[in-house]
């Protein structure tokens, strides 16, 4: 699936739910939030987002734990998580997603290129996907984008159902 199909898909159904959205990225470096803002109509719906590229950041902004990201390092993910919950928190909204990862083109901390954790935090609850993505950096970031759009639409249909 494209992203912006993907993030078209989302966009409907937060709308259509009466809920907002905020991000917290990583490896994609504002990608997603880019992605989300091409959709007409979204501003009803998307609260902001954090580019917590730096490590202490991810802290300082999104309040991950620094033990965590001492323990663990920023491609983890708890640390997935903890960025999607930050998010959802810090800019007041009902879901958060988030991406941390390695784009490229050398491996980090030990991490291996194309290792990436996306995660989604909302009032069902918190879900986080690991990826293994082949292809340079603009590829995975492209791909890590799609992922964390596509979860949130699962969650986001799951959660209809539930209602």
């Amino acid at each position: 699936m494209e992203p912006s199909l993907a993030a078209a898909d989302a966009v409907h159904r937060l709308v259509e739910r009466g809920e907002t959205l905020a991000t917290a990225e990583s490896l994609t470096g504002g990608l997603v939030a880019a992605t989300i803002v091409e959709i007409p109509g979204v501003s009803a719906v998307f609260r902001g987002g954090l580019v917590v590229y730096a490590t202490e950041l991810k802290a300082v902004l999104a309040g991950v734990s620094p033990t965590l990201l001492a323990e663990r390092g920023p491609v983890d993910p708890d640390v997935a998580l903890a960025l999607a919950a930050g998010a959802r928190e810090r800019c007041g909204a009902d879901w958060g997603v988030s991406t941390t990862g390695v784009a490229g083109p050398d491996p980090q901390d030990g991490k291996a290129v194309g290792l990436v954790y996306v995660a989604v935090a909302g009032p069902t609850g918190a879900q986080v996907r690991e990826l293994k993505l082949e292809g340079n950096r603009a590829v995975i970031r492209t791909e890590s984008v799609t992922a964390v759009l596509s979860l949130l639409s699962e969650k986001l249909q799951a959660a209809s159902s539930t209602v």
